[in-house]
């Protein structure tokens, strides 16, 4: 990811840093169309990352997002078992979802890009692009440096193998295709010590 090139302000070092995904103030959320009249929304509990950034060039850095399959939670027990069943995210061949960073698009320093790479679902990758926005960076009362960021996507599911359905006998299907994603990041910057 290039983006953090925006948690340099003016007077702070531009060294090379890593910085955490803080999973409590992180939320990675999906919404897909149900019985074509409504929308279902959902998320994830546990996401983890870590982005690394190049002082030197501000515009390159690397994001790795790795997030637990079994940990959806669309607020109904039944329909979350299904979702990890093998009808849809198979979580027990494939455990994990994952995003590795390609390459931006834009300028990050102007406040807003596109964060360019390949998204892994149920042993499928696709190139996905993402809208990003930085929200800000802060150093919180403990004095660690945190900078917050959000994106938004769409995939088709069925990119991803992710082709279950059911035909309604009024016309349509019970799921949609198209698949909304939406993040909320916060990133927590990691000492020198604990990142070498």
């Amino acid at each position: 990811m290039s983006p953090p090139s925006t948690l340099a302000a003016p007077g702070v070092s531009t060294g090379a840093s890593t910085w955490h995904l803080d999973p409590a103030h992180t939320h990675v959320e999906f919404a897909v169309r149900h019985l074509m009249i409504s929308t279902v929304k959902g998320g994830f509990a546990d996401v983890q990352g870590v982005v690394r950034m190049d002082g030197a060039s501000p515009g390159a850095a690397d994001v790795d997002v790795t997030i637990g399959v079994a940990s959806i939670d669309t607020r109904q027990d039944e329909r979350d078992a299904h979702l990890r069943s093998a009808d849809f995210l198979d979580a027990a061949r494939f455990p994990t979802i994952t995003f590795r960073s390609r390459r931006i698009e834009g300028i990050p320093s102007q406040g807003d890009f596109r964060l360019v790479g390949d998204l892994t679902i149920r042993g499928i990758t696709r190139e996905v692009a993402l809208d990003v926005w930085q929200e800000g960076r802060v150093t919180d009362p403990s004095g660690n440096e945190r900078a917050g960021f959000r994106a938004r996507t769409k995939i088709d599911r069925t990119d991803f193998g992710l082709t279950w359905n059911q035909a309604l006998e009024a016309g349509g299907v019970l799921v949609g295709n198209e698949v909304r994603i939406s993040a909320e990041v916060e990133l927590v910057r990691q000492s020198e010590q604990a990142a070498a």
